[in-house]
């Protein structure tokens, strides 16, 4: 009886293991070199169900809504695919901003399949005057909205800096 309550145990612990693995299949990237990786982070962070990672490219008080809302957001989620425009970034009172193009395919649960589209700005102050703690490359806004058509064509051309 013991060893069958023992293999009984480590299939359990295992078949939880694997449930969290599975969202971890896909490759950990976590790329703050400019707007366009910062924003394929973020969905390589929900892809992967790492919430709080993906909760942390956004500068403080600019993501919408508190974490639990954040997460409750994706709770349907089983994949995300983003693609990303040109970038131009551009300067701006000490700042960097960039201006990043997407176009994002979210597949829920049972197989619903949604494209948004529109545009994330990215910002970094000037990294040679910041003092600690630093403050790396992060999403200061974002202006998204379904769109109809395959993920292909829902890249708008261009984004605009804040004015």
């Amino acid at each position: 009886m013991r060893p069958f309550l023992i293999s009984f145990i480590t299939g359990v612990l295992l078949s939880a293991f694997c449930g969290t693995a599975m969202a971890q299949d896909s490759e950990y990237i976590d790329d703050r070199s400019d707007g366009a990786a910062l924003v394929r982070s973020l969905y390589n962070a929900i892809g992967r169900k790492e919430y709080a990672r993906a909760y942390s490219y956004f500068a403080d008080g600019k993501v919408f809504g508190d974490y639990t809302s954040f997460v409750d957001g994706y709770a349907n989620t089983v994949d995300v695919k983003v693609i990303t425009g040109t970038v131009t970034p551009e300067g701006a009172a000490g700042s960097l901003y960039a201006p990043v193009p997407v176009a994002i395919q979210s597949t829920e649960k049972g197989g619903e399949t949604k494209v948004f589209a529109g545009c994330y700005i990215t910002r970094i102050g000037n990294a040679a005057v910041q003092e600690p703690p630093f403050i790396p490359l992060q999403i200061d806004s974002a202006e998204l909205e379904e769109v109809e058509g395959p993920l292909d064509s829902a890249l708008p051309k261009t984004c605009h800096s804040p004015s």
